[in-house]
């Protein structure tokens, strides 16, 4: 929980998600096409600013620009809001084939990785973490592609933005509250 409520505190989620919710203002006054134009602005506008302040841009967001610029171009040029929409799949899939294949392929647990120097726990948790997360992130991608095919784009542009990231603050307060056991209390982070 303590990473969650740092997490929270520090403003970083919100950073976050700065550009999906520019997206869904953005949608609202103007429709598909220019709230696609102002996301892959504001992912830029997130990455300069993140490199401004920390010095180093942190991989997630990279992926995520480089599948906006590429999903959000498209849609752009072709002039079919379909890529905008196949975004969230891709970046989510390619998110669950990352943590799914370092473990299997490279003997990596991603999870333990990022989170290592936060917490101890051992290797059976970590690993179930892991396979947790790359889970989650598979359905977050079907579901996505699912509400796109079947539902209108507004109905998709409010899954995005509340559905998506509902699922995601429900799971990672689980996860939270399963690392939470293995959490000391002096902790001071």
């Amino acid at each position: 929980w303590s990473v969650v409520r740092r997490r929270l505190q520090r403003g970083k989620f919100l950073f976050e998600i700065f550009p999906v919710f520019i997206f869904f203002i953005a949608f609202k006054f103007k429709g598909i096409f220019f709230a696609t134009a102002i996301a892959i602005v504001a992912s830029i506008l997130q990455i300069a600013f993140s490199y401004l302040k920390n010095k180093k841009v942190e991989t997630p967001m990279i992926i995520s620009l480089v599948v906006i610029i590429i999903f959000g171009g498209a849609t752009l040029i072709l002039h079919n809001e379909i890529f905008i929409k196949w975004k969230p799949t891709i970046l989510y899939g390619i998110f669950s084939l990352i943590i799914f294949a370092g473990r299997i392929f490279f003997s990596k647990n991603i999870m333990k990785v990022l989170l290592d120097s936060k917490i101890s726990m051992p290797d059976d948790a970590w690993d179930r973490i892991n396979y947790s997360w790359a889970g989650f992130f598979a359905f977050v991608a079907a579901a996505n592609i699912f509400v796109a095919y079947h539902f209108s784009t507004e109905v998709w542009v409010n899954f995005k933005l509340f559905g998506i990231m509902g699922l995601m603050f429900a799971f990672a307060i689980v996860q939270a509250l399963f690392m939470s056991k293995y959490v000391e209390v002096g902790d001071s982070e």
